[in-house]
Parts: C-alpha cells; structure tokens; sequence
C-alpha cells in the first residue's frame, strides 16, 4: 500500500513537472512571435522616422525573440543546459547593446529631430505589446534560470517601451532631436546591466564554487 502511494506521488509529480513545462513552452511560443512582430513594426517605424530610441527598441527585440527561442530549445532540460544558454542569452543582450552605441555614435555627428507622430504610434503599439508578454511571463519568472532571463528580458521590454514615449513626448515638446538621443543612452546602460545580471545569474549556475557566497 505504502509503495503505491509511493508510486502515484512519483508519478504525479511527473506530471505536474510535464505540466508546467508545456505551460513554459506555450507562453515562450506566444512572446516569440509578438517580439517577431514588434522587432519588424518597429524597424520600419525607426527607418521612417529617423529616431534612435526607437531603433533600440527594435534591436532590444530582435535580441528578445533570439532569446525566447533559444529558451524554448531547452524547456525541460537539465539545469546545466539552462545555465549555458542563459550565458548565450547575456551575450546577446550585450551584443544589442553595443549595436545601439554605434548607431547613437553616428547620431551624435547627426542630429535631427525624428518624425514624433511616427514615433509616438510606434511607441504604444511596442508597449502594449511589451505589457501583454510581461504578463505572460509573470507566472514563471521565478520557474528556473531559463525563465529567469526571459522575465529579465521582458521587464527591460517595459521600461524601454515607457522610455520610448517619453522620449517622443520630449522631442515634441522641445523640437530636438537630442531627447531621443539621451533616451537612447539611457537604453544603453539598462542593456549593459541586464546583461551582466543575466551573465552573473548563469555564471552562479554554472560554476557555483567560483562565485562568492
């Protein structure tokens, strides 16, 4: 009798894992194409418009959808796995952000005001894409590591898509393009430090006897 209560705890605990991991591998598939979309709208938006906050929010998603697919290649794997890709997932936050460096570097020897009404549009389609994934997301931001850089992603998602409006508000304001400029300076600093947080996270995971306590 005792061993097949044994059993059946196993066996639902089996199931409860298979569970969640569908559950992991349905919203992943979700965020996946809502970056995908917002990644080409906002490319497009940034193009016309001329704007470099925008543009990091493009590449912000580019680097996202990358990293909700290689995070839905490993739901389910073995912790080590996670880690490794969690790793990867840091060096393309990173990667995006050196991207927008370089484009805020050419900005800097060429500044104009972007087109704000194309920004502004922009601006709330990405956010209320950014909130629907957040959303989400929230449920399993604490699952594993894997999970753990995709929330880390996600929240970036909001704040940059908050930070974009605001940046447009300022260049309708003051008819500048350096608003847009600094707001995406400041994108550029939250890149840096999400992924190094993302980095560390993975690191504690993968080398746990290196990492201070």
């Amino acid at each position: 009798m005792r061993i097949n209560a044994v059993s059946d705890s196993c066996c639902q605990g089996q199931i409860d894992v298979a569970a969640l991991e569908e559950r992991q591998r349905r919203v992943l598939i979700v965020v996946l194409v809502v970056n995908a979309m917002t990644f080409l709208m906002m490319v497009a938006a940034a193009s016309y418009s001329g704007s470099s906050s925008l543009l990091s929010g493009a590449l912000d998603n580019f680097g996202d959808a990358l990293t909700y697919a290689l995070s839905l290649a490993v739901v389910g794997a073995a912790s080590v796995v996670k880690a490794r890709v969690a790793f990867v997932k840091g060096l393309l936050i990173l990667g995006a952000a050196l991207a927008v460096a370089a484009q805020i570097g050419w900005r800097l020897s060429n500044v104009e005001s972007p087109v704000f009404e194309v920004m502004g549009i922009a601006a709330l389609l990405n956010l209320g894409a950014n909130g629907l994934c957040l959303r989400l997301l929230y449920p399993h931001r604490n699952s594993d590591v894997n999970m753990a850089s995709v929330w880390e992603c996600s929240r970036n998602d909001v704040i940059e898509g908050f930070a974009v409006i605001a940046a447009t508000l300022a260049v309708w304001l003051f008819g500048s393009g350096w608003p847009d400029i600094l707001i995406a300076i400041a994108l550029l600093a939250l890149f840096l430090r999400s992924g190094s947080r993302v980095l560390k996270g993975a690191w504690r995971e993968l080398y746990p006897e290196l990492s201070p306590s």
